[in-house]
């Protein structure tokens, strides 16, 4: 069956993180969105794991479900569906190698609680798991897996968010060049990376020591309402071990669900504190420097995807699945409505329309452009057909600032190879 999970989240615990994560939040807003398989998040912190413990049980698939799940006025009819658990952590890894301090972010997925277990105790050892969410450990990433394959051998781990500046594998300030500089002999065991907010399929698959990688998108949500800006979509069984195949062999991964990677932190090159954003070709011109401070400006994900890629822009995604991009429905509507994203009256229409057409992917993917002029309006359905097309207007975001992206402007903006955009309708 084909289904979408997001695979990383976090709890409350993690720095930055909104008061109202919960497994009760995240089971009603995965049925707003359409989320079958939610990531848990955060399985290493001590308070944390004692409330998935209280409140999910074993579902007999290596996943976990909500006890007692509320029949919630909260959730539509039109979204309500199972929603499952997937045992998740994200750890940073912070260390010297090569000469280099290294800083790379790691997700670990788990089966069960006594994997986990097992896993938390051996870590424990390393560095204080109570401090963050999301720890940060004195710990070569190598060091990392090599745990996680002898303390569990159905968990698997995953680079996070794999071309981030700061924290990540590919990273260009503190990552490395490939999978095999990072992971040495245990390569092998990494099947999968993420490919984060600021990169998609299309800019990955131009690496061809990608090619026998599978690229999974999520949402790294910090609130409840963010879960499903990125996600990957599945067609197999919705089990711990039918998603863990996929993710190894590549089959049975129908495609992602991508933000534009232009409205990421850290698409293109630039310096935050002077305002500059800047083009790859206009940082090399530039001596890698801030034409208005002479400082080094941070280097973003498209550079690094050039630095490092051996196919050109354009090229044909090879061996990848589709994936579609999308901007999120409430900010759809704020667009529609010409208001702000958090007002209420957007999100009074937001959930009018879930009400009336059912989940927020559904909407944003898949509910005939009719449908939402005839329960909408015609600027609805003009906005989403953009959408659906790419036809939309981004200012690339740098150095940590979201991009800026606009529907009702004329687009500038090309479509990148890989992307199979819906049909008008």
């Amino acid at each position: 069956m084909s289904f979408i999970a997001d695979l990383h989240i976090h709890s409350r615990y993690s720095r930055a993180t909104s008061a109202d994560m919960s497994p009760d939040a995240l089971w009603r807003w995965a049925q707003l969105k359409g989320i079958t398989v939610i990531g848990t998040g955060d399985f290493t912190h001590p308070l944390w794991l004692k409330e998935l413990g209280d409140r999910l049980e074993p579902a007999g698939n290596g996943l976990l479900r909500l006890k007692d799940a509320p029949r919630s006025a909260d959730v539509p009819e039109s979204c309500r569906a199972e929603v499952f658990f997937l045992l998740s952590a994200e750890i940073s890894c912070i260390y010297r190698k090569g000469g280099r301090t290294r800083k790379v972010h790691a997700l670990v997925f788990s089966p069960d609680f006594r994997d986990v277990a097992r896993i938390n105790a051996a870590l424990s050892k390393i560095g204080n798991l109570s401090s963050d969410g999301r720890p940060i450990l004195g710990l070569d990433a190598r060091e990392l897996l090599r745990i996680v394959l002898n303390e569990s051998e159905n968990s698997f781990l995953v680079p996070a968010h794999a071309w981030t500046p700061h924290f990540s594998v590919f990273g260009a300030v503190s990552g490395f060049d490939s999978l095999e500089e990072c992971f040495d002999e245990l390569t092998p065991h990494i099947f999968a990376i993420e490919t984060g907010l600021s990169s998609d399929p299309a800019m990955n698959r131009r690496l061809s020591s990608l090619d026998r990688i599978s690229l999974i998108s999520n949402s790294d949500a910090h609130s409840p309402a963010k879960i499903g800006r990125e996600a990957t979509v599945f067609d197999t069984g919705v089990s711990f071990d039918w998603i863990r195949e996929a993710l190894r062999s590549g089959d049975g991964i129908e495609g992602t669900i991508e933000f534009f990677p232009e409205e990421g932190k850290y698409h293109h090159d630039g310096h935050r504190a002077c305002a500059i954003s800047l083009s790859p070709a206009e940082t090399r011109r530039a001596g890698n420097l801030c034409p208005a401070c002479g400082r080094k400006v941070t280097v973003g994900v498209l550079h690094r995807v050039e630095k490092l890629a051996d196919r050109p822009e354009g090229s044909p995604a090879v061996g990848g699945p589709p994936f579609r991009s999308i901007i999120p429905l409430q900010e759809v509507i704020a667009e529609v409505l010409r208001r702000g994203a958090a007002t209420k009256g957007v999100v009074a229409e937001y959930f009018r329309l879930l009400e009336a057409l059912g989940s927020e992917f559904s909407i944003l993917l898949d509910v005939p452009l009719d449908a939402l002029a005839a329960e909408g309006s015609p600027r609805l359905k003009e906005a989403i057909a953009r959408v659906r097309s790419g036809d939309v207007h981004i200012t690339p975001g740098f150095d940590g600032e979201f991009g800026r992206i606009r529907i009702f402007e004329e687009a500038t903006r090309k479509k990148p190879a890989g992307r199979t955009p819906r049909p008008r309708q």
